[in-house]
């Protein structure tokens, strides 16, 4: 027999060719489109009108916390199961289900925090039409209505929501293939039993047929079953050279949702996209299925590495939002009566009077499992995130270092390489925090395992970065090569912890290693066993400063059907299409666990994932995956990003420099000007492409790298602060403009700024060859003031802003106090007891706010209440500093050694109250600029302490 490599060799010489080679494209050949995709292509091809569902009200059950109520399909008979619960926190949610499937059919675990709170329902009125049950709140009501089918959320006058008001429900029932011979045993069997009956029963009661057929409602319960034509693709599916066995048959769900009074839509991430969701009418719908896609496409809707079905709906009035809890292949349709019309034909419609409402449609359509929908009601968009937050949790609070800065690439060759870019930051004086190793530093593709030539001793190197208070980042994917002198594949080998394939054997399939299995990371045990894989006495080499990089967990399959495990394949009682997208978040799940369990769960986790579901946000961080280095990669980073942060994943960053191809100076600049102001800010690029580490440009260049990445280091107080305000509240670190200013149409669309939690908002530099850039200021009543020049804005303009390549357009909002630290050293750690300057910003009434937030900076010990949390405010003159949370006990010896009054005007003197006194205070006062610079004032970060402006 031949060996591995000679057989398969060169299969996978013909695919790394491919991504190697010089073709840099996404071939969407091999990816579905809706009509090559069955189930979709079927539920697509019904249109809106009439439903064949009805609610049969005599079955309806109203307890305190539910209400239940049979559905049934005029067409085939088949009955359904509709549940709703009103939940905590103005939450309806929403389970159709079969009422008797013939096996069970998938419901999402894991995801959900708990089993959410509810609240009690109440009936209002019920007539042969239909019922309205009392949701609380606001004259809040759901309207049930029985033929057809359809349920309306009302608060007072206004329609909220509708479900199944264009009549696209659809579920399809688990059901015996026909032309099998266990099918006609069966029906035969079934046929003969019913003929026994009815001659015994026609002879005890002769008049029983009649009894029967005189009545309306069992003639059409009893009428013969519409025979269901059989379509291709529903028992099998080919695409390309791949064959889906579907065993259980066709299983897709659907259901349509209608948003009165809606233009804007936005999340159910990743595309690489325009923030404001676009209408699918002549086009596919979005996908949501996990797929590696090399070097994707910009502005269309096809599914990337993540897929999280939560979709926000937003007007002036109202956000509410949509979580479709499902984790097979998903499509998203989206529609609107008000798409294509320009604002020409919008006024002309206000001029002549016209009624029709703006309303937005939206049909989510899911290959298996069952409808289980939350449709969070707001009614701001804070209240959304908190009813998101409620159910699937906040962003993990990450190690601060993890918020500074990361250099990456394909690969660093050997222990010297890395030392050598590590020494090249110091003799640069360009800060960074955590160096990366990709594939290439292990002993052949194993994980786990370090290259016994070019990283020898992977405990020297990474104590030398240690010593300098530095981290590293090693890639753990969870492809796993099959070899039997491999210790971890024969582990999981001999645990039964391998997906299997449909005939029962280990599933394998291509990837960075050759053949290789895949961990079932759908099984607690295995996410138990992969966990315990990161103890220090089980990974060789690691030490407390390596942390990981999750990576081809959608899972990746070189020669599998569009590149990922075939839906066939088994997690034991589940096939792999109902389990898909939740695989990379059970592969992140597993990896966060192991380095919380490593320390005894007194270490925060790092791990950067690529895959992601709802939920992925408690277990790190994500990126936007294999990026090209073009400008229209670096401008779509903006709205794939603030795309995440509304659906709960605030720490999200971009490939700085474009994983492909090779960046022209001037667009590696703007990217690191860009990237300094996202979450999570790393630099990687592809082993194909020349190095460049950011003195590699010249000295012009070096600077105008090493001043973007030194910002970052300064606003690392206002990220962390930001990152625990996400961990407590679900709110977004980088959101966009409308989350602040919610009726500000103009803010709507806006995707090419944002805003960094309420006081910063940054507008990048993303064009070629710029000389200015327009941002819009928003809020009337508001106040802007240039971070670099203390220049003041007026709010409520699009301002024009001249630009050179050092610029980087960031604006602080008047009305904020932001603590900065503005003694950049070579790491965060370097920073911690460094002091702070405080920049106050006044608005239009002379007043600010803001907050600082410290801790140790690594460990759990905030959850014991050991930090400091700090308001800061000024009005009348006086600025003063008092503490946030009584209760919590924590020292600093960082001190605050500057004060920037901006909007000031010039005092005759300060004096500076603490507990050891008063004293007065030295100052200095750019009267061109209003600028108040208070000189050393001494006192401690976690001090109560005023200052007096007299």
């Amino acid at each position: 027999m031949a060996t591995f490599t000679e057989r398969m060799g060169p299969v996978l010489l013909v695919w790394l060719a491919v991504c190697l080679g010089g073709t840099w494209a996404v071939d969407k050949g091999n990816f579905k489109t809706c009509e090559q995709s069955a189930f979709c292509k079927r539920q697509r091809a019904i249109k809106p009108g009439e439903s064949p569902y009805r609610a049969l009200l005599e079955t309806m059950e109203l307890t305190n916390t539910r209400l239940t109520l049979q559905l049934i399909n005029d067409n085939n008979k088949v009955r359904l199961l509709l549940e709703l619960y009103r939940l905590q926190g103005n939450i309806t949610r929403v389970k159709i289900n079969e009422l008797k499937p013939l096996k069970p059919r998938y419901e999402v675990p894991d995801v959900l925090i708990r089993e959410p709170p509810t609240e009690p329902l109440s009936l209002l009125s019920q007539d042969e039409n239909g019922v309205v049950l009392s949701l609380g709140p606001e004259s809040q009501r759901v309207i049930v209505s029985a033929r057809p089918f359809r349920l309306d959320i009302v608060e007072g006058r206004d329609v909220l929501m509708s479900l199944n008001s264009r009549g696209l429900l659809g579920f399809e029932h688990l059901r015996m293939r026909k032309d099998t011979f266990s099918y006609k045993v069966t029906s035969t069997v079934a046929s003969v039993w019913n003929n026994i009956k009815r001659v015994f029963s026609s002879q005890a009661d002769p008049e029983a047929e009649n009894k029967e057929g005189a009545d309306p409602a069992n003639q059409d319960e009893n009428t013969k079953e519409e025979e269901e034509k059989v379509e291709d693709g529903m028992w099998e599916e080919t695409f390309k050279s791949h064959t889906d066995s579907k065993p259980n048959g066709p299983s897709a769900v659907s259901l349509d949702f209608s948003l009165p009074g809606v233009e804007h839509v936005y999340g159910i991430p990743e595309h690489a996209d325009t923030l404001k969701l676009k209408t699918t009418d002549s086009g596919d719908p979005y996908r949501l299925y996990n797929l590696d896609v090399f070097q994707y496409e910009l502005y269309n809707p096809m599914a990337l590495y993540g897929g999280v079905p939560v979709m926000l709906a937003h007007n002036a009035q109202r956000t509410t939002g949509i979580f479709w809890l499902n984790a097979a292949e998903t499509w998203v349709d989206i529609s609107s009566n008000t798409a294509g019309k320009t604002v020409f034909g919008k006024m002309l419609d206000f001029v002549q009077g016209s009624s029709e409402t703006p309303q937005t449609d939206v049909r989510w359509i899911s290959e298996s499992g069952i409808i289980d929908v939350f449709l969070m009601l707001g009614p701001t968009p804070r209240d959304v995130f908190s009813q998101y937050a409620s159910l699937t949790g906040t962003q993990a609070f990450p190690p601060l270092a993890s918020l500074g800065y990361h250099q990456c690439r394909w690969n660093y060759n050997d222990q010297e390489d890395v030392r050598s870019v590590d020494a090249g930051f110091d003799e640069h004086d360009i800060p960074y925090d955590f160096i990366w190793l990709d594939i290439e530093h292990t002993d052949g593709k194993r994980y786990f395992t370090w290259d016994p030539h070019k990283f020898a001793s992977p405990k020297e190197m990474l104590q030398g970065l240690m010593d300098k208070k530095r981290k590293m980042v090693a890639i753990v994917d969870p492809h796993i090569k099959v070899d039997t002198n491999y210790k971890i594949h024969n582990e999981i080998r001999s645990r039964g912890f391998y997906v299997k394939n449909k005939d029962g054997g280990d599933y394998e399939g291509w990837c960075w290693p050759g053949s290789a299995g895949y961990p079932d990371f759908v099984r607690p045990d295995m996410r138990a066993w992969w966990a315990s894989q990161f103890a220090y006495d089980q990974y060789e080499g690691a030490m407390e400063n390596l942390y990981t990089w999750n990576d081809m967990n959608e899972p990746s399959v070189f020669n599998g059907p569009e590149v990922t495990m075939h839906k066939d394949a088994l997690h034991g009682a589940w096939e792999h299409r109902d389990v898909h997208n939740l695989y990379g978040l059970y592969v992140h799940m597993a990896t966060a666990q192991g380095l919380m369990e490593r320390s005894g769960g007194v270490e925060r986790p790092f791990v950067l994932t690529r895959a992601f579901f709802a939920g992925s946000q408690r277990y790190g961080a994500v990126w936007t995956g294999d990026n090209a280095a073009e400008w229209d990669h670096l401008k779509i980073s903006i709205p794939m990003c603030l795309s995440l942060s509304l659906v709960g994943i605030s720490f999200c960053g971009a490939d700085v420099g474009g994983f492909f191809k090779s960046p022209s100076t001037e667009l590696l600049v703007r990217w690191y000007q860009t990237g300094a102001y996202q979450p999570f800010f790393r630099a990687h690029a592809h082993l194909d492409t020349p190095r460049r580490e950011p003195w590699l440009f010249g000295p012009e260049n070096t600077a105008l790298i090493r001043e973007a990445v030194r910002q970052r280091y300064t606003f690392l107080p206002y990220w962390y602060q930001l990152f625990y305000l996400a961990y407590h509240t679900g709110e977004p670190v980088m959101r966009p403009l409308w989350v602040e200013y919610p009726q500000d149409p103009a803010t709507f669309a806006l995707d090419d700024e944002f805003l960094l939690g309420r006081d910063l908002l940054v507008h990048p530099v993303t064009e070629e060859g710029a000389r200015g850039v327009t941002a819009y200021l928003p809020g009337k009543e508001e106040v802007w003031f240039d971070i670099h020049t203390f220049q003041k804005h007026n709010g409520g303009q699009n301002l024009y802003i001249p630009v050179t390549m050092s610029s980087i357009p960031v604006f602080q909002r008047g009305g904020s106090i932001i603590p900065r630290k503005l003694r950049v050293r070579r790491s965060s750690a370097c920073m911690e007891h460094d002091p702070y300057t405080l920049y106050v910003a006044l608005n239009n009434q002379r007043t600010a706010e803001g907050e600082l937030y410290i801790d140790d900076g690594h460990t759990f010990n905030y959850e014991k209440k050991e930090f400091i949390h700090r308001r800061f405010s000024f009005s009348n003159n006086v600025l003063s500093s008092v503490d946030l949370e009584p209760g919590a006990q924590f020292t600093t010896k960082s001190w605050v050694e500057r004060i920037i009054i901006l909007g000031a005007s010039k005092p005759s003197s300060i004096t500076l109250k603490t507990a050891d006194g008063v004293n007065q205070l030295e100052f200095d006062f750019d009267a061109s600029m209003s600028v108040l610079t208070i000189r050393k004032p001494g006192m401690n970060a976690g001090a109560d302490w005023t200052v007096t402006l007299q």
